[in-house]
């Protein structure tokens, strides 16, 4: 495989993902595989790439700001009782192989290895599934495994001391536009009703378009939701919110986000029925 090699996703024929396994990008962005674009079955595109107001954004993906001190995530990292920081304590994740690969999906293996060396191995299950002629879902999987002989511990800036800043695991860099995008859940509106707190399912509506996020496992549907709508469009299950993860050696952690991308405006009439579809097995 090429320094660019990348996989396409399609539904019903149709291309609605991107997904460049080895981006040539500087230390400091971490270095990582990243879906984009994503589109609607339309050809809406909903996700962005290294935007101006965060360089280290890179589509949908996995990120974490803090793996044993090692920024994940990209850019500054925050230090306790001294704020964002620029550090020389990036990782990277690298794409090993895909284990299966078809049209509307993949299993890939990638080590995440910081300057001192790897500290984790994930498995990475992605797949498109047509849900209507209007929408399909987004399935992600990912399984962290510690494969140093020392116990690990993943963390957030609101672990380290920033209240409301717990980003790191599945993150959406959405699709910026002059109006900034709506966010609800089945009980609450607003970005400040659902930031910090876990639901069901969450949805991101735009100008033309809908993403609707859900937990597809127990413990993934536990995890609070990452929301920005007003800096920036973004969406995230945090997997380090008010404490750090441990992961003792050869233990594995595991999410699974699964997200419908609808062209239009759904509400909650139409996006709840599209997410059970979206989650059932």
């Amino acid at each position: 495989m090429t320094s660019n090699d990348t996989a396409v996703l399609r539904v019903a024929g149709r291309p609605v993902g991107r997904y460049v396994t080895r981006p040539e990008l500087p230390a400091r962005l971490s270095p990582r595989p990243y879906l984009h674009p994503v589109t609607t079955l339309a050809g809406t595109a909903v996700t962005e790439l290294a935007p101006a107001d965060h360089a280290h954004h890179l589509g949908v993906g996995v990120a974490v700001p803090d793996v044993e001190g090692f920024n994940f995530w990209g850019g500054r990292t925050y230090v306790r009782d001294q704020g964002p920081t620029e550090l020389d304590n990036h990782g990277s994740q690298r794409h090993v192989a895909f284990q299966l690969r078809d049209p509307d999906g993949f299993v890939e293996e990638l080590r995440w290895v910081s300057p001192g060396g790897e500290l984790l191995r994930e498995r990475r299950t992605v797949a498109a599934t047509e849900l209507t002629d209007r929408a399909w879902a987004l399935d992600l999987t990912f399984s962290l495994t510690n494969v140093t002989g020392n116990p690990l511990s993943i963390g957030s800036p609101a672990t380290n001391g920033r209240p409301g800043a717990a980003y790191g695991g599945f993150f959406w860099r959405a699709r910026k536009e002059p109006t900034a995008p709506e966010v609800f859940t089945a009980g609450a509106d607003g970005e400040e009703k659902v930031h910090g707190r876990p639901a069901d399912w969450l949805a991101l509506r735009g100008a033309t378009w809908t993403l609707v996020f859900a937990g597809a496992t127990e413990q993934t549907r536990r995890d609070p939701w990452f929301v920005r709508t007003e800096e920036y469009p973004g969406v995230g299950s945090s997997l380090a919110y008010d404490e750090r993860v441990p992961l003792p050696p050869g233990e594995t952690v595991v999410r699974r986000v699964v997200t419908v991308v609808a062209d239009g405006r759904l509400d909650r009439d139409t996006a709840a029925p599209l997410v059970r579809k979206a989650v059932s097995p």
